[in-house]
């Protein structure tokens, strides 16, 4: 029994969301399993490749228009338009617009899994089981196959992970002789070691990030949000939310983060520099350091994500893939080429890419794992990665709008870095203004 189906028996429910029985029918969805008859055979979806077809797709993937000329050369009566109208927010935005108009929307468009309970929740997006996509479960590892499940519905087939990890400057550290952090209780004291050795440099940068808060809620065992139909429970004091609170408080009051914003000149400059002497991140943060900070290379190194103590929890941060809209008038093509994405050539291009794997069978393979990383030293990044993905906590569940919940943090939370209020002040009143919008959308909030 491989790693994966150990851990598939194991963990318990990770993502899962609100769809009321109007929801479901819309989506056409409402089937637990594909053990009844199948809506779309397998021949149905080949004839319809032989058919000139030409499908938009929304997506700000670098990988995606290469992976497309890979499926036109293969079935040359299919055009893809892949069009990039923008990065997450922007194109999210465009997409809200499009539902609500009734039309304009693609037939499929890069949905981060956050994402996905957002937009399943209007109807927008196709259940997938109707392909019969859901005989497809043991293709993927357990993470990131319940990330693309909300409640009875299937909504994407995974692409990418991004499970947590740290990045380390080794040089920096080898200056000024720091070990690698393996608790949070270490990773603050090297914090305070590096400052007090030279004031320009710090452990990490962080002025306020949504998705790695919550990603470091959820390693601390924290499970602030729940779900349950249109009921939807949050409390961002829950005993592993206050943990992180006090133990990231600790980080922000020693002064050891770096306010520098992310993805700026000067972030970039830093990472490259080692200023900036660590990342807590998704796997997919090694493809970014290679890419943007390429003059680091040999310098930076990969290392588990500090854990709280004996506890060797870990969580996903970011990764998505292709979601199908319900506008789409196409959908036959487009689940052909949304499985040609995840599961068949176009997987091994985007993976080329940096993109770090969702396929089980790809991170059970001893050529992968012991692939060796030049620009991280020779190292064997992907086992840490993948031991990473097969220790993510479970029990899980983004809020069913979390891309709102995610504009409105720094308004909330991002006071507390620059030393207004305090992290778990302002936890509360991210809290406060949660529960206000989901009553407004109609949710019964607790």
């Amino acid at each position: 029994m491989n790693r994966w189906t150990r851990h598939r028996r194991t963990t318990s429910l990770l993502i899962g969301t609100v769809l009321t029985a109007m929801t479901l029918s819309a989506c056409g969805g409402g089937t637990k399993d594909d053990s009844g008859p199948q809506r779309v055979s397998e021949k149905e979806i080949q004839a319809a490749l032989d058919k000139p077809t030409e499908l938009t797709v929304w997506s700000w993937s670098g990988s995606l228009p290469d992976v497309a000329k890979a499926f036109e050369k293969k079935y040359p009566k299919i055009k893809v338009n892949v069009q990039n109208v923008g990065t997450s927010a922007e194109q999210y935005t465009k997409l809200q617009n499009a539902i609500k108009a009734g039309k304009g929307a693609p037939d499929l468009a890069t949905v981060e899994y956050n994402a996905i309970p957002q937009y399943a929740l209007s109807g927008a997006l196709v259940d997938l089981k109707r392909f019969g996509f859901g005989s497809l479960k043991e293709q993927f590892t357990p993470a990131t196959w319940e990330a693309v499940n909300v409640r009875d519905g299937l909504y994407e087939l995974p692409l990418n992970a991004g499970p947590m990890a740290l990045f380390y400057n080794k040089k920096t550290f080898d200056k000024f002789d720091i070990e690698v952090p393996t608790t949070w209780d270490d990773y603050l004291e090297a914090g305070r070691k590096l400052k007090k050795a030279d004031p320009e440099y710090f452990i990490s940068a962080d002025n306020g990030n949504a998705g790695l808060t919550e990603s470091l809620i959820w390693s601390a065992g924290g499970r602030p949000f729940q779900v349950d139909g249109e009921k939807v429970d949050i409390n961002l004091q829950d005993v592993g939310t206050k943990k992180y609170a006090e133990t990231y408080q600790k980080l922000l009051d020693a002064k050891v983060l770096s306010p520098t914003a992310g993805w700026s000149n000067e972030w970039f400059q830093g990472l490259a520099t080692g200023k900036i002497a660590t990342l807590t991140s998704g796997a997919w943060m090694a493809g970014i350091l290679k890419g943007s900070v390429a003059k680091a290379a040999g310098d930076w190194r990969v290392a588990p994500l500090p854990s709280y103590g004996s506890e060797s929890t870990t969580s996903i941060n970011g990764g998505g893939s292709l979601a199908m809209t319900e506008q789409s008038s196409k959908k036959l093509a487009a689940a052909a080429f949304l499985r040609y994405v995840s599961l068949e050539e176009g997987a091994d291009i985007t993976q080329a890419s940096g993109s770090f794997p969702a396929r089980a069978k790809v991170l059970e393979s001893l050529k992968f794992l012991g692939t060796k990383d030049e620009y991280f030293g020779g190292q064997e990044i992907n086992r840490i990665f993948a031991d990473s993905l097969a220790e993510v906590g479970g029990g899980w569940q983004y809020l069913p709008y979390d891309v709102y919940a995610i504009t409105i943090f720094n308004d909330q939370v991002g006071k507390a870095y620059t030393g207004e209020k305090t992290l778990e002040e302002g936890l509360k009143d991210w809290e406060k203004q949660l529960i206000k919008y989901g009553k407004d959308q109609g949710f019964t909030v607790n």
